[in-house]
């Protein structure tokens, strides 16, 4: 593979979407500080290059999750490369290292510093922001030790160090963002020190001067050492390059740019392709280029046939917020009102980044798979009804958040409802209704009520329940937010209390954390902490613990969870994976299996009422004209409408205060620090004359 200072081998290409990965064979030659490509080793011994790459300031990415894939990232390009294995791939990183820092050290040689690249500055500011995490939590363990310190002067010593750290902490958050917001602005090329559009243009005639050249940049990018450079989220320039018949660069000389031959070659990131195929395929030449909505799976929707199609709700909100940044001013206002640690309850966000529903509606996706609910109270055992009440909870999430970015639904309004049921497909629905929570559904129905009963703090109650299979859930959730500086934490206080009738057991479960990611660039959502599932009666619990990605390594979306018995210490079954994805269970009598797949699972469809027969504080209907105006990307009606709510609802918090009145909830109440549904199904029961409970 390797000779004196050159290194020669087959490595895979990523070219672009329609032609993939592509067998190419590669020379690295140190001396020169070139890594050409030719279509096979007889076109090298030919000398027919088909690109090359310049490897002065180049960059090399590494993908933590895969170990034979690397990029490289110079001249406005980024090019994926995919080596056999680890060990082939090391050799020639290694290789292409020592090429780098050679030709990066002749570069400084003549006196030019290298300039930082976008990739650079996108990863030091991660890194800063990690760090900037350790120091709120060392800030926190100070606070401890305070209020633990008996002696007055040592606590006076304490508390200085506390002002300082919390005034640098606020510092550099506000270096953070303000570094952020202002990188929009720093795309043109800097001469002299002061900014410039570009001289020369894409459709400039380079032919016209006999050079035969695409556009070139002015600066060089330029990192002597930086293998770990993870790029997230940052697009290279899409260039359309020469055809294989125009005339190249001979092989032995070094041209002023890295360049392929490909036929109409994009340089696509290959990262916006890794949610359709996380493991690239060699030879994947499809006929057509799809689109990148077609590559990623969606789970089949099943619809009961009585059911009617609402274009502002059932059609998928697919359109991403993109990079922050082009809002720059408003994110820009919007983090000068806040400090590290902050409670975000009384902050308005801004109309662009929400979500086209109440999060009343989004509470109601826990059952998004409700056969897997249902079947609980199907099953014999203590141990059977365990394991499914965690299935059924680990399905429970990823319906609710339909897409990886991260939009924000709306705050419900007090006294806000959301009602809905499902029916099951083969199930006998009978016409007999019930008295529950949605009347106009029958006992063969699945019937779900969520009403916003606080809103400083904010507290929304939901109930479920299924007559016939006498079984029910019953819980609340608070949501406390917390900016922590380039991240907003959700941290979501309640339980839910699920009654499986027949067997007179109640299974207290708890909810993880919600955490918006890289809030001003492309935000984008993860869960994590660690939840419990437990009933008092049997004894059977199981933990589950929703993993957040660390900054160095690891994979987004983990969730592992374990199931155990009563006073035992050893899983009965074992499980990990992805919460929005596969999660595979390991048994202690040594079977294994796929305990939830969410890509293959359907979605069952909830009915909702029409608009128009919904009363006035039903979401759908209370939202109306915010939702239309969203769809349709009338942002600024969209707020005054969300404005006026929101006016609304504190005209009315004032009318009630001066009045001396309480809030009045519709169906739900406060038992101690629960919220409680007023009727729910247990009591129904036991107080039904034919009750033999």
């Amino acid at each position: 593979m390797a000779g004196s200072g050159v290194i020669e081998g087959p490595l895979s290409k990523w070219t672009n979407v329609m032609k993939g990965w592509q067998y190419r064979w590669f020379v690295l030659d140190e001396a020169s500080g070139l890594l050409s490509y030719y279509t096979s080793k007889e076109k090298m011994m030919r000398g027919s290059r088909r690109g090359c790459v310049r490897l002065k300031g180049a960059i090399i990415g590494i993908d933590d999750e895969d170990d034979s894939t690397f990029t490289l990232s110079v001249d406005q390009k980024t090019f994926h490369f995919q080596a056999r294995d680890g060990d082939e791939r090391e050799k020639w990183i290694q290789g292409l290292e020592n090429a780098i820092l050679r030709h990066s050290a002749d570069h400084q040689v003549m006196g030019l510093k290298p300039v930082p690249t976008e990739a650079e500055f996108e990863f030091k500011l991660a890194e800063t922001d990690a760090y900037l995490q350790l120091m709120i939590e060392q800030v926190k363990s100070l606070e401890t030790r305070i209020d633990a310190c008996e002696d007055e002067s040592t606590r006076e010593r304490y508390n200085v160090i506390k002002v300082t750290a919390e005034a640098m902490i606020e510092a550099i958050k506000h270096a953070i963002v303000m570094l952020q917001i202002s990188k929009e602005s720093l795309k043109g090329p800097v001469m002299n020190g002061s900014m410039h559009e570009s001289i020369l243009t894409n459709d400039a005639d380079y032919d016209y001067f006999g050079t035969g050249k695409t556009a070139g940049h002015i600066i060089s990018s330029g990192s002597s050492n930086f293998r770990h450079n993870r790029v997230i989220g940052i697009k290279p320039s899409v260039q359309t390059l020469s055809p294989e018949e125009e005339t190249l660069p001979p092989t032995d000389t070094v041209p002023e740019r890295s360049y392929s031959s490909s036929e109409d070659e994009d340089f696509y990131d290959a990262e916006d392709f890794k949610s359709a195929s996380s493991t690239p395929q060699k030879g994947n030449t499809p006929d057509s280029s799809p689109s990148t909505e077609e590559l990623i799976v969606q789970p089949q929707v099943i619809a009961s046939d009585d059911d009617y199609y609402d274009e502002l709700y059932d059609e998928l909100d697919k359109e991403n917020l993109g990079s922050l940044e082009k809002h720059g001013s408003v994110i820009a206002h919007l983090l000068s009102q806040v400090r590290i640690g902050m409670d975000l309850t009384k902050v308005v966000l801004p109309t662009f980044i929400l979500e086209r529903r109440s999060l009343l509606e989004m509470y109601a996706d826990f059952f998004a798979h409700p056969d897997l609910f249902l079947k609980i109270p199907e099953l014999t055992t203590p141990r059977e009804r365990m394991i499914q009440l965690v299935r059924w909870y680990l399905s429970a999430f990823h319906a609710g958040r339909n897409s990886e970015i991260a939009k924000k639904p709306y705050n419900p309004i007090l006294g806000e409802t959301f009602t809905c049921f499902w029916k099951m497909p083969g199930a006998e629905n009978s016409n007999e209704q019930t008295d529950g929570p949605v009347p106009w559904a029958s006992k063969d129905n699945l019937a779900f009520i969520a009403e916003q009963v606080s809103h400083h703090p904010p507290i929304s109650a939901f109930y479920a329940e299924h007559f016939n299979k006498k079984i029910s859930l019953d819980g609340y959730i608070w949501t406390k937010s917390k900016f922590l500086g380039l991240s907003i934490g959700v941290h979501m206080i309640g339980q839910g209390v699920i009654s499986v009738i027949d067997y007179d057991e109640e299974y207290t479960i708890t909810f993880p954390n919600g955490y918006g990611r890289s809030i001003l660039t492309v935000p984008w959502i993860e869960l994590g902490g660690k939840c419990t599932l437990s009933c008092a009666k049997t004894g059977y619990n199981a933990t589950v613990e929703f993993h957040t990605k660390p900054f160095y390594g690891g994979k987004k979306h983990k969730v592992t969870a374990e199931i155990f018995e009563p006073n035992e210490k050893k899983p009965i079954v074992s499980i990990d994976g992805e919460w929005n994805g596969i999660m595979y269970a390991k048994y202690n009598t040594g079977m294994n299996e796929v305990f939830v797949d969410t890509k293959k699972m359907p979605i069952m469809k909830k009915l909702v009422k029409p608009t128009d027969q919904q009363t006035e504080f039903e979401s759908r209907r209370l939202w109306k004209e915010v939702t239309y105006n969203l769809k349709n990307k009338f942002i600024e009606e969209a707020t005054n409408h969300k404005q006026r709510l929101e006016q609304r609802q504190r005209n009315e918090a004032k009318e009630r205060k001066e009045k001396g009145l309480k809030v009045e909830t519709k169906c739900f109440h406060e038992e101690g620090e629960h919220w409680v549904y007023d009727r729910p199904l247990l009591k129904r029961v036991r107080n039904s004359p034919s009750s033999t409970l």
